[in-house]
């Protein structure tokens, strides 16, 4: 019988993880069996039973983890003295690098999260919702203090997040632009459309 191989510094339920990520990506939550997994992984399917207890753990764990993620950011971004505008830069540079970083995790978490079981997803779609509202109240923030134009918050946090969700196309694509010029183009675009 296979052994799970892990990467150097890494558990084995994170190696499994990482697996159901890039599956969930490839094929979806729905259409993933543990079979599968079990088959990436190189191990029975028996065997991923000792470290996690179902297809839906894995979802939980990367729908959280990246939530998590944006959440801790934005808390330390409000709590510092830059002007409204600097902070928003940073946020999208931070949602920028994450879908460059990370994509396959951000993929799951913004098209699988449905398949989230409660109290999980009420949970879940609590945190999302908070976090477009703090989005929504820096952006109101700087409209005040005069760092943004008089625009409707809610459409520009839409705007935002799916202008940088379109770094799917991208990550599919052969990437013949650098990450770097990517994100500092990206940047220019969103601010300069929102700075006054």
């Amino acid at each position: 019988m296979s052994k799970i191989k892990s990467r150097k510094n890494s558990t084995k339920k994170e190696a499994i993880i990482e697996t159901a990520s890039h599956l969930f990506r490839e094929k979806g939550f729905s259409a993933t069996s543990m079979r599968d997994l079990a088959e990436k992984v190189g191990v029975e399917a028996a065997s991923l039973y000792n470290h996690i207890q179902s297809k839906a753990e894995l979802l939980q764990e990367i729908c959280f983890r990246v939530a998590n993620q944006f959440i801790t950011h934005i808390d330390a971004i409000e709590h510092s003295e830059e002007p409204a505008l600097h902070k928003l830069e940073a946020i999208i540079r931070f949602h920028i690098r994450m879908m460059l970083d990370q994509y396959e995790n951000v993929y799951i978490s913004d098209h699988e999260w449905r398949h989230l079981p409660e109290p999980y997803l009420s949970n879940f779609l609590n945190q999302r919702r908070s976090y477009r509202k703090r989005l929504g109240a820096l952006i109101e923030k700087g409209i005040q203090q005069g760092e943004m134009k008089n625009i409707e918050p809610y459409v520009a946090v839409l705007t935002i997040l799916s202008a940088i969700s379109g770094l799917e196309s991208w990550q599919r694509s052969r990437k013949s632009i650098p990450p770097e010029t990517m994100e500092d183009n990206m940047v220019k675009y969103l601010i300069e459309g929102i700075k006054k």
